[in-house]
């Protein structure tokens, strides 16, 4: 019984050490890599450590079974860095310029949530340019009665303004100045219509679409009539 016991035992101590050394073995390779690549030449590299004479292509990395880890790719030139990294900001800014139109969508639907809201709003913008250019419109007229009164006074100098006097001469010249501004005033109210009413037409365009979005995805959420 005694002999039994003290085969079980030793039995017990060699497997221990047999698992032991296996896990001894395990954690002495884990942290093994082995790098390989195909060089320019075509031959095929093997280390331990990264791989000079294929900094310019891409390198595996395996581990101790064989099997791939990772992959390193060539060593970049200052040049390619530099073209890299244009490339990654000209994404960011495309994606950032994506979310800003996106959130412009969002808040121009929101403003105008039917076309009628949209026509009222072109309309009153009209109109607070219509009412400035009036107002300079009624100066043009206060100007005009003006003049006529300075000619009336010229009369009195045969027509001749360069007989009249200095006083009179600079009232003619600030008269035909400030006509003159008047009138150019105009002329950018009339672009500034002209602008307002394009932007206007192009947020339309753009709303319709928004609005057609809106209405199919309000129906694909509404539930369906049921058939009879």
């Amino acid at each position: 019984m005694t002999a039994v016991r003290s085969v079980a035992g030793a039995a017990m101590v060699l497997a221990a050490a047999v698992a032991t050394s296996a896990l001894a073995q395990a954690g002495g390779g884990a942290g093994l890599e082995v790098y390989t690549c195909i060089d320019r030449s075509g031959r095929k590299l093997t280390s331990d450590r990264f791989i000079a004479e294929c900094s310019d292509r891409e390198q595996r990395v395996l581990d101790a079974s064989g099997a791939e880890r990772r992959r390193i790719g060539p060593v970049l030139t200052e040049h390619e860095r530099a073209a890299q990294e244009a490339e990654r900001r000209q994404r960011a800014q495309a994606r950032a310029q994506e979310i800003a139109e996106r959130r412009a969508e969002r808040v121009l639907i929101t403003r105008y949530p039917d076309e009628a809201s949209h026509r009222a709003q072109r309309e009153l913008t009209l109109s607070q340019v219509d009412e400035v250019i009036e107002v300079a419109q009624g100066r043009i007229d206060e100007l005009r009665t003006e003049r006529k009164r300075l000619d009336e006074e010229l009369e009195f100098y045969n027509g001749a303004l360069y007989q009249a006097p200095v006083k009179l001469q600079r009232q003619f010249a600030d008269n035909e100045q400030a006509g003159a501004e008047q009138r150019r005033f105009i002329v950018s109210k009339q672009e500034e219509k002209k602008r307002i009413n394009e932007r206007f037409d192009e947020e339309l365009a753009k709303l319709r679409l928004l609005w057609a979005q809106q209405r199919a995805a309000q129906k694909a959420l509404s539930p369906k009539a049921e058939k009879p």
